[in-house]
């Protein structure tokens, strides 16, 4: 046997061995979504969407879990996507490569990667304690914040590499600074990935059960938060603390607020896949 065919069988089995992973990933999955639905659609509909949390299940809702998971976004996205857009931009356009900006990016690469716990312990020692913040709804939207942060700069950056440089090289030419060619040429034309990475981090930030559970988020909470300094639950939180219940029908309510949970994260992948396909329609 030739060391091409031997190639070209090893390929072909390592073809096989992914279809076959991936196929059943898939059916895992499907089933897992499956059971969701047929154990939480029974539970949803407008009174547990209103409903305060309580101990007696058929009465308890996520009204207050949902907006905890709004604040959290909005605060996330205020806090992270300027520090993560200019920090992309700056790197892309502005930073001189060398061997400390190849260390720089080496570092903010592995920074994506980090677990989110890690981010649980610095929010929990900087924010909670050092700052005072407390449990809050912005400790907990700051925490959120740094763990997307490197997630956005990365993003940003292969957004900017996608322009074409003679998008930059024609602006110069007529006369336009570093800034004006940024501003009204490159950032316009790498919106679309820059977005589509911001609401993939976000989606990643939704999501996350460890960081909120680190700096003391709370499972009962009886009011929704006013402002960004008051106490808050989440949707993860109360999805955690509801499966460790003993009774069975906090299940029921568990996978009611996993499908909650479920179609706000599939709407933003969506808005992400949409974002990139339009994206890419308009680069030349």
């Amino acid at each position: 046997m030739t060391s091409t065919t031997r190639n070209r069988l090893l390929d072909r089995g390592f073809r096989v061995v992914g279809v076959l992973a991936t196929g059943a990933g898939l059916l895992l999955l499907a089933l897992f979504l499956l059971d969701i639905v047929h154990a939480g659609a029974g539970r949803l509909s407008g009174p547990f969407l209103r409903g305060l949390p309580s101990r007696f299940p058929e009465r308890a809702g996520i009204y207050t879990a949902l907006l905890g998971t709004t604040w959290i976004i909005v605060l996330t996205a205020l806090l992270a996507v300027p520090v993560g857009i200019a920090a992309g931009v700056y790197l892309e356009e502005y930073g001189h490569k060398g061997r400390w900006a190849a260390l720089l990016e080496v570092n903010i690469t592995n920074l994506a990667g980090v677990p989110s716990v890690i981010y649980g312990l610095l929010g929990l020692e900087v924010f909670v304690r050092f700052l005072r913040l407390g449990s809050s709804v912005l400790a907990a939207g700051s925490t959120l914040a740094l763990l997307i942060l490197p997630i956005l700069i990365v993003t940003t950056r292969e957004a900017l590499k996608a322009v074409p440089r003679t998008l930059r090289e024609a602006s110069f030419a007529l006369g336009a600074t570093r800034w004006q060619t940024i501003w009204h040429q490159v950032l316009p034309a790498a919106a679309g990935g820059i977005f589509t990475g911001l609401i993939l981090a976000l989606a990643r930030a939704v999501g996350e059960t460890a960081p909120l559970l680190v700096i003391g988020v709370l499972a009962y909470v009886p009011f929704a938060p006013a402002s960004p300094l008051d106490e808050f639950s989440a949707l993860p939180v109360q999805i955690f603390n509801w499966i460790s219940r003993p009774q069975k029908a906090f299940g029921a309510n568990a996978a009611a607020a996993i499908i909650v949970l479920l179609l706000i994260t599939f709407s933003l992948n969506g808005a992400a896949i949409y974002l990139r396909y339009r994206w890419r329609q308009r680069l030349p």
